[in-house]
C-alpha cells in the first residue's frame, strides 16, 4: 500500500511543482477551444506581437487557416510577414546565437508551451508584468519573479506597479511580499479588453500545443458508445447461449 501511494506521489508531483511554480495564485483562462472567431483574434496576436522573438516550428500556416476556418489568401496577406510559403512552419528570422546574445538566453519555442505551463499559467503571467527598475527590460511578473522577457503587450495594457504588504516568517523576519499588480497608466484597450486579448492568445497557444484534441474528445465519446453498445450485444449474446446450462 506504501509503494503505491509513494508511486501516486511521484506521478503527480510534476504537475503540483507547475501548479505552484511563482507562489502566485493563477486565474482561471476560461478558454474555448471550439470558438474559432476567438482562435483567429488569438492566431493575429501571436503574430504581431510574439513572433518577433518566438517561433512555433511545429505548426504549420496551412494547417492553422485549415483548423480556424480562415482562408489561405487570407493567411498569405495578414498572418505572413516574413516571406514564408503557405506550407512552411511558423519560423523566425531571428537566429538562436543573435537570441542569446540579446537577451541572454534564446527565447522558447512555443508550439508546445500551453502543455508545459497550463492555459491558467500562461493567462495569469501575461496580465501580471510590473514595473520594476532593477531588471534590465524595466519589468517583473508576479508568476514568473526575474523574468527576462520584455512586457511585449504593454502597448495594450499599460503599465502596472506592485503592491506588497510585510508579513513575518517563522522565525519572526519580517520582509515584504508582493500580493497583487495595480494599473497605474492604461493601454489603448480597457482591462475587459485586454482580459479577451490575453484569453484569446492563451486560446491560440493551447490550440497549437494539442490541435486535434476537439477530434481526440469526439472520438473518445465515440468509441465509449462503440463499447456500451457492444457490452449490451455481448451480455445478450452471453445470456442466450448460457441459458441452458445449469
Amino acid at each position: 500500500m506504501k509503494k503505491q501511494l509513494l508511486a501516486i506521489l511521484l506521478l503527480i508531483s510534476p504537475a503540483l511543482v507547475l501548479a505552484n511554480e511563482g507562489g502566485a495564485n493563477l486565474d482561471k483562462a476560461q478558454i474555448d477551444p471550439a470558438n474559432q472567431e476567438s482562435l483567429q483574434r488569438g492566431a493575429r496576436t501571436f503574430v504581431n506581437y510574439c513572433m518577433g522573438c518566438h517561433s512555433a516550428k511545429y505548426e504549420r500556416y496551412n494547417r492553422l487557416a485549415r483548423d480556424l476556418g480562415i482562408s489561405e489568401t487570407d493567411v498569405i496577406d495578414n498572418l505572413i510577414f516574413t516571406g514564408a510559403k503557405i506550407g512552411d512552419t511558423m519560423k523566425i528570422g531571428m537566429q538562436s546565437k543573435d537570441a542569446k546574445k540579446y537577451f541572454g538566453a534564446a527565447p522558447p519555442d512555443l508550439t508546445l508551451i500551453a502543455r508545459r505551463r497550463g492555459a491558467d499559467w500562461l493567462y495569469t503571467y501575461l496580465r501580471t508584468f510590473y514595473l520594476d527598475d532593477s531588471r534590465p527590460f524595466g519589468v517583473n511578473n508576479k508568476v514568473f519573479d526575474k523574468v527576462g522577457m520584455p512586457d511585449v503587450l504593454w502597448e495594450l495594457q499599460g503599465w502596472q506597479k506592485p503592491v506588497y504588504e510585510t508579513v513575518t516568517d517563522v522565525n519572526g523576519n519580517k520582509h515584504q511580499k508582493l500580493v497583487e499588480v495595480k494599473l497605474v497608466r492604461q493601454g489603448t484597450q480597457s482591462p475587459a479588453e485586454f482580459d479577451r486579448t490575453v484569453r484569446d492568445l492563451v486560446n491560440f497557444l493551447t490550440y497549437m500545443a494539442e490541435p486535434v484534441k476537439l477530434q481526440r474528445q469526439a472520438l473518445g465519446v465515440k468509441v465509449l458508445l462503440f463499447l456500451f453498445v457492444l457490452f449490451i450485444i455481448t451480455y445478450l449474446l452471453k445470456k442466450e447461449y448460457w441459458k441452458d446450462v445449469h
